[in-house]
């Protein structure tokens, strides 16, 4: 894990989900998934959107050509758990597509343009993922 992963991680720990600086304000949890390859445990943060039932999140990797590594992740074991403030969640992890992944992302875009600068830099197309609660 990354140090700049690392201190997002502490101080939203120890801020019961709370961050500052370029995240400050800005919905973010804390992803837990297993490696696809090792099968050790990782924690990513990153942005969500809230949804009726569920969250979203965007495997942007700010616009890298590649998606990011939790993203192979919760394709290879799609049960996940999230840290949503002071609560931790079991979650099952599916990728959209069609026009739920298009009405999710436009609103993601509207909310904060830096994933359409994401979307800009990239020729992929950004994997939106759903992560509703575990059964």
């Amino acid at each position: 894990m990354s140090d700049w992963n690392e201190k997002i991680i502490a101080e939203f720990r120890a801020q019961g989900g709370q961050v500052g600086g370029q995240f400050a304000g800005a919905p973010l949890l804390l992803l837990h998934t297993v490696g696809a390859r090792s099968g050790r445990p990782r924690v990513n943060p990153m942005m969500y959107q809230k949804l009726d039932g569920g969250y979203a999140v965007f495997a942007s990797k700010a616009g890298a050509p590649t998606s990011p590594d939790w993203y192979h992740n919760l394709l290879a074991h799609p049960r996940v758990r999230a840290e949503i403030g002071t609560d931790t969640v079991e979650l099952v992890a599916r990728v959209t597509a069609g026009d739920e992944r298009e009405r999710i992302w436009s609103a993601q875009k509207a909310a904060y343009p830096g994933f359409a600068d994401y979307e800009q830099q990239t020729t992929r197309q950004i994997p939106v993922v759903v992560l509703e609660p575990a059964p």
